[in-house]
């Protein structure tokens, strides 16, 4: 198998995994972890400083290097952040500074989202592994999932979300909800386009946003970050008075994933 050996700066696959952005990056044993994206597959390996990529140089560059957000300095925003002034986003970013956010797929990300409801990221990612191990481990397009059996759809215990899902399945399908034309728009014209779908309210949109189409000012609001707000800034947290709000989805993360690194 052809490995990659990297030392990248800013970037931690433990971090990212571990981040609640991604429902489909395993850990397999201590160092190590394998990621699916639709029907692809990588193995990554974390020594120290070092991480090894089981592909080719070609495939690495051609599709991972974008997915991971190589193509982003992180350090400059992280500067940014630092020169915010901010002692809680100090902390913050100092603790995850190998975050990323990824270029995930955005049906993948609407299909994730949705589950994500009222649920935590294990039960979500089990949900996921299940419904792709039904589908002979590839994730379902719209038209696989609404193939499944009724006894199929039973046993991913969806609960309410399996007509929201199906519904949006169904409108994707029949070219009602166009995907090529979400990822034209802006932010709040992909926002309302989003909201538009059964299910999907403002945190689940931003959520969608941010990880499927790439949008870095989106600020997914969960309770997490809800009582960040409440809990470290007495309900007052401005973005735009820190000067952050081009880039509020990578601040979000820093935050997501230090304040639950307390608990």
């Amino acid at each position: 198998m052809d490995e990659l050996r990297l030392e990248l700066r800013n970037f931690d696959i433990e971090q990212i995994a571990d981040s609640g952005q991604c429902f489909r990056i395993y850990r397999i044993d201590d160092n190590k972890w394998e990621a699916h994206v639709l029907n692809k597959c990588l193995f990554i390996q974390k020594n120290n400083n070092i991480h090894v990529f089981y592909c080719s140089k070609e495939q690495f560059y051609d599709f991972w290097y974008k997915y991971f957000d190589l193509e982003i300095d992180y350090g400059q925003i992280i500067s940014r952040i630092l020169n915010s002034g901010d002692g809680y986003l100090e902390k913050a970013v100092k603790f995850g500074s190998g975050l990323r956010i990824l270029k995930q797929d955005l049906w993948e990300m609407i299909f994730s989202y949705v589950i994500s409801q009222q649920n935590n990221i294990s039960r979500i990612a089990n949900c996921i592994r299940k419904i792709c191990s039904t589908n002979n481990g590839k994730f379902p397009s719209p038209s696989d999932f609404l193939n499944f059996s009724e006894n199929q759809l039973e046993s991913f215990k969806l609960g309410y979300r399996k007509d929201y899902l199906l519904t949006i399945s169904k409108l994707i399908y029949e070219g009602k909800f166009d995907l090529k034309l979400l990822k034209s728009m802006d932010y709040i014209s992909a926002l309302k386009y989003l909201k538009s779908l059964p299910g999907i309210g403002d945190k689940v949109a931003n959520c969608i946003m941010l990880f499927g189409l790439h949008k870095i000012e989106a600020f997914p609001i969960d309770v997490w970050i809800k009582r960040i707000i409440d809990k470290r800034y007495n309900g007052n947290f401005s973005l735009k008075e820190l000067g952050l709000e081009d880039i509020g989805g990578i601040v979000q993360q820093y935050m997501f994933f230090y304040e639950r690194s307390l608990y």
